[in-house]
């Protein structure tokens, strides 16, 4: 997909029929293409729950084993998944919360370090671009240990 599809998107479903698990395999390509694509503000991916849809009918492969699906999502760095069905409208809203749940989440940190760097430049005469990068370096570093707490 291009740019412009994913352009300012802040989270994102990627889904396949459990009823194919071929469909699984074209998981992973989405979710590099997205990755590759969009990023947050500190260049790690934006929140991405895979949904395993038509769960109301026979499931084939990996989706029958909710351990090995948790550890799949954790490897190809999904925030979550949920089993879900359209058609019956199951688990739709949960997964809509929680993904929003989530961006919610990243939206918190993004905005408490604006305000925290903006303080800093007010106590700092000395301000300059190093210390405003010391700040996003450390913010990142911050990102990535709630991120691998999570």
């Amino acid at each position: 997909m291009t740019r412009v599809y994913y352009k300012e998107a802040v989270g994102a479903f990627i889904v396949f029929d459990v009823t194919r698990s071929a469909t699984l395999d074209a998981v992973v390509k989405w979710k590099q293409d997205l990755d590759s694509k969009v990023q947050l503000p500190d260049g790690s991916p934006i929140p991405c729950v895979l949904l395993a849809n038509k769960c109301d009918q026979q499931k084939e492969g990996l989706v029958n084993s909710p351990a090995k699906m948790d550890e799949y999502c954790k490897e190809k760095n999904f925030s979550g998944w949920f089993e879900t069905s359209a058609k019956e409208n199951i688990n739709i809203e949960e997964a809509a919360k929680f993904l929003v749940n989530k961006v919610r989440d990243f939206s918190y940190y993004f905005s408490f370090i604006l305000n925290y760097s903006k303080c800093i430049k007010a106590e700092h005469l000395s301000w300059n671009k190093s210390v405003l990068r010391i700040i996003y370096v450390s913010y990142n570093a911050f990102l990535r240990d709630l991120k691998n707490a999570l």
